[in-house]
């Protein structure tokens, strides 16, 4: 199959497009990877924009960061590393770059000089947990990218509807299928209410603030314990 796109045509799509993996190799390996994120999964290729993200899709994208560093800071017994927008690659057949990518251990992926930038899932194991921010995008993130996901074996996957102030948050059956859930596995039984209590924050409050609000919260629950 001859490449969908070529590096010297508009590169943005905004649909899933029939591909291979050597079309998907191609954009890859010539389109700036500040710029672009792809994904490949089961023949079909998709290539978002990423120049620039509105304050929306920011907000939410830096408040998760926060929140991970006060969750992480209260459970310091866990390591974890966080690896978002990062390219996960298992080739040659799935590729994705998730706006948020946790690992648990320390096992976790390290660039070495020499090697590709991007996470390859046939040298590293799969992330415990990927999320989506979801501002436009909420109708692919639920159901191409699940997909995605879940064919990379990931066990918790994570959808933040910006517009709703929802978060859908799946984990991974024996199955092989994606399966809501009101608790956070990775995140030691966190209750997904209460992130989406602290996206709610955001209608009145900075994200910072709001991320200090669920530091509250969660050191509450720890003392209730």
């Amino acid at each position: 199959m001859s490449a969908v796109l070529t590096a010297k045509k508009k590169p943005y799509l905004p649909i899933w497009q029939q591909a291979d993996w050597a079309d998907y190799a191609n954009q890859r390996d010539n389109l700036p990877p500040e710029q672009y994120r792809l994904f490949f999964h089961q023949g079909y290729l998709l290539i978002t924009e990423m120049g620039w993200e509105g304050i929306n899709h920011a907000t939410i994208c830096d408040l998760f960061t926060i929140i991970l560093g006060f969750w992480f800071s209260i459970h310091s017994d866990q390591i974890a590393s966080s690896l978002g927008r990062c390219l996960i690659e298992k080739a040659p057949e799935t590729a994705g770059a998730p706006d948020s990518v946790l690992y648990l251990g320390d096992d976790y992926p390290r660039w070495e000089p020499g090697t590709a930038r991007k996470i390859d899932l046939n040298e590293w194991r799969a992330p415990n947990l990927v999320g989506e921010i979801s501002d436009t995008t909420l109708a692919s993130d639920l159901d191409e990218k699940k997909k995605l996901y879940a064919t990379l074996g990931i066990p918790e996957y994570w959808v933040i509807d910006v517009r709703a102030s929802r978060v859908f948050a799946f984990l991974l059956g024996s199955d092989g299928q994606y399966q809501l859930t009101e608790t956070s596995q990775t995140l030691k039984k966190l209750p997904i209410k209460l992130l989406e209590q602290t996206i709610a924050k955001l209608a009145s409050d900075s994200n910072i603030s709001a991320a200090q609000w669920f530091n509250q919260q969660i050191l509450a629950l720890r003392d209730t314990k």
